[in-house]
């Protein structure tokens, strides 16, 4: 076996391939079968080389004057600086007409002013490139310009129509607005000169998820009457399927002004809580503009005075009761309240810069109204998908949950409430505490980083949430299921079995995150990327490449068990959730194949299972 010349780690100059230049690069890795290197550019651009287009650096001699270029949008053909042409530069036959053109407009002639907007080409010389955070398709990488036409033309002089292309080794999140407002000119043409007209081809199409415009659609129509479905199915004295569709009460009867008070008062006490001073303030992942928000992290804080403000009202003898007796009510009122909330999240992010649009949004009005246009809506610095996240719908899950454990004792008549309900409440209060007191992990999660804040999220934090998670224990208060201790016990070894593994493997990550270099995590293994971050292939992560999901899994089985098995009803939640976290597991299997590309192929060559171990 030959021997390699260039050691790990070792920074040499690589040849940029179709090119005679040379610049810095790092040795990454080499490979003893094919014999090419892994190098990665200064930008964190990584390629394959051969040995021989690799130089060590002191091969090179330094020029005497001028430096040595630094990007492959140098010309070849070029000899010195002063030949290369700029894009904002006019071709060299052309300069002394330009200067006459200029000069006869001062004498009367009739001049045109024509304005030029160049928008820079990115060229994709290589599988690997790098992409935003995410792996966002290539159309939307500039996130920076606004989408007002979908077309524009270029008027452009016979003499100067030559728009020369670049390639660009910077990395395409750190070029400015400013960049591309620098490149916008007015050329001063001859009255005589002819105009020849170019019409900018549209971006290609955006791949939409949710089955596009048609799904979203019917999923905006579907997923409120199958609540409702579900709910009324629940309350039926045998809720079997075979007696499905349930009677169906008349619309005015479920509709009360007084209900859709009281969930604004219960929405606008969670806001006031999330505007208390109190709790650690941190800042979120980098933004496209490279601004990073402030967050205050008081969830758990929140969540203890609202447990304070439960408990203090229960001692006053407040009836709870009335939630659970107009329980379809208060799900009508949470999503016509979320639907209001939609409409006016889409109206505002009309007048939202177009860097602070979501990297999921695609200029197709009803698919943005779902999947949310504005990443980061914010009134001043309440962020509106921040707070709706963790306040009104979760901790509200909290709250319902104790409401069907006080119905059950009053419906079924019991001194104390049934172990099942006890381990439903217990299991699912636990995963909120741990939400909460972990909060800031929500600032890395798709659901901030990368989807806008739309129907899909407001109907899902305000009205999914607490109405269907809750489902298990509003299914008890009329169907009784005894449990005894053996398989109790049972259940609660499979309920902290999946807890440790979904916390372990959060936490894991989490930390990662926060500092590679932890001395805690030196154990490690990785696969560095083109992006500069690295993959754990080791720990929890590489034992499946979702443990969390395999976690959130088990737990979600553990919360239906203590429901029996006389009806399915109860496990539609675990379903459902299955059918979710596969499909979440196939969004992130998209974005990290993009953003990671090679790296991420090497990965999944390490850890083959995706959720489930030998299975899936």
């Amino acid at each position: 076996m030959p021997s390699r010349k260039f050691a790990d780690g070792e920074v040499v100059r690589g040849r940029w391939p179709g090119s005679s230049l040379y610049y810095e690069v790092e040795i990454l890795s080499h490979d003893s079968n094919s014999q090419l290197y892994t190098v990665k550019y200064k930008d964190g651009t990584e390629l394959e080389l051969k040995e021989s287009d690799i130089k060590p650096l002191t091969s090179f001699r330094q020029r005497k004057s001028g430096s040595t270029s630094s990007s492959p949008s140098r010309r070849r053909g070029s000899r010195s600086r002063s030949r290369s042409r700029s894009p904002g530069r006019p071709l060299k036959g052309s300069r002394r007409s330009a200067s006459a053109s200029h000069q006869a407009d001062f004498k009367g002639a009739r001049k045109e002013v024509l304005e030029v907007k160049l928008t820079p080409l990115i060229l994709k010389p290589f599988g690997n490139s790098i992409s935003r955070y995410n792996g966002e398709p290539e159309y939307i990488e500039r996130n920076d310009m606004p989408h007002k036409n979908t077309q524009e033309k270029f008027h452009l002089s016979q003499e100067s129509s030559y728009i020369p292309t670049q390639y660009s080794l910077r990395p395409r999140e750190e070029i400015k607005l400013k960049e591309l407002e620098s490149k916008e000119e007015k050329l001063v043409t001859k009255g005589t000169t002819s105009l020849r007209t170019f019409e900018v081809t549209p971006s290609p199409t955006k791949d939409l998820e949710f089955g596009g415009v048609p799904g979203v659609f019917l999923i905006m129509l579907g997923l409120p009457v199958f609540l409702f479905l579900l709910l009324l199915m629940c309350e039926q004295r045998d809720p079997s399927l075979l007696n499905f569709p349930p009677p169906l009460p008349a619309l005015y009867d479920l509709w009360e002004t007084r209900v859709f008070g009281v969930y604004l008062l219960w929405f606008f006490i969670q806001a006031l809580l999330y505007l208390l001073p109190i709790g650690k303030v941190v800042e979120g992942t980098t933004l496209i503009d490279g601004r990073r928000l402030k967050y205050r992290l008081n969830g758990f804080y929140a969540f203890i005075l609202t447990s304070a403000v439960v408990g203090t009202s229960l001692f006053w003898g407040v009836e709870l009761f009335y939630v659970y007796s107009h329980f379809l009510q208060f799900a009508l009122a949470a999503t016509v309240f979320s639907v209001v909330l939609s409409v006016y999240l889409y109206a505002r992010s009309l007048k939202a810069p177009r860097n602070e649009l979501s990297p999921a949004s695609s200029g197709n009005a009803v698919y943005d109204f779902f999947i949310g246009r504005e990443l980061n809506p914010r009134i001043g610095t309440f962020d509106l998908k921040y707070f709706c996240e963790l306040r009104p719908g979760l901790i509200g899950w909290v709250v319902t949950n104790v409401v069907m454990l006080l119905a059950e004792m009053k419906v079924q008549e019991r001194t104390a409430p049934s172990l099942a309900m006890i381990l439903v409440n217990s299991f699912q209060l636990l995963y909120v505490v741990d939400a909460l007191w972990n909060e800031e992990a929500l600032l890395t999660t798709m659901d901030i980083i990368h989807d806008g804040f739309g129907f899909m999220l407001a109907f899902g934090d305000l009205v999914w949430v607490p109405f269907i998670y809750s489902f298990q224990a509003f299914y008890l208060v009329r169907h009784p299921n005894e449990v005894s201790w053996p398989v109790a016990s049972l259940i609660i070894v499979l309920k902290l079995c999946g807890y440790v593994i979904f916390r372990c493997a959060n936490s894991q990550k989490n930390a990662f995150r926060k500092n590679p270099s932890d001395p805690k995590l030196a154990h490690l293994k990785t696969i560095h990327t083109s992006t500069g971050k690295s993959l754990l292939v080791s720990g929890w992560w590489g034992f499946v490449r979702h443990p969390n999901y395999l976690g959130d899994l088990i737990m979600a089985l553990a919360w239906s068990l203590p429901c029996g098995f006389n009806h399915i009803l109860p496990y539609f939640y675990v379903i459902y959730f299955t059918m979710l976290l596969v499909h979440r597991e196939a969004r992130d299997e998209h974005h990290c194949k993009k953003k990671y590309g090679l790296a991420w192929e090497k990965y999944c060559q390490r850890v083959p299972y995706r959720i489930f171990p030998y299975i899936y």
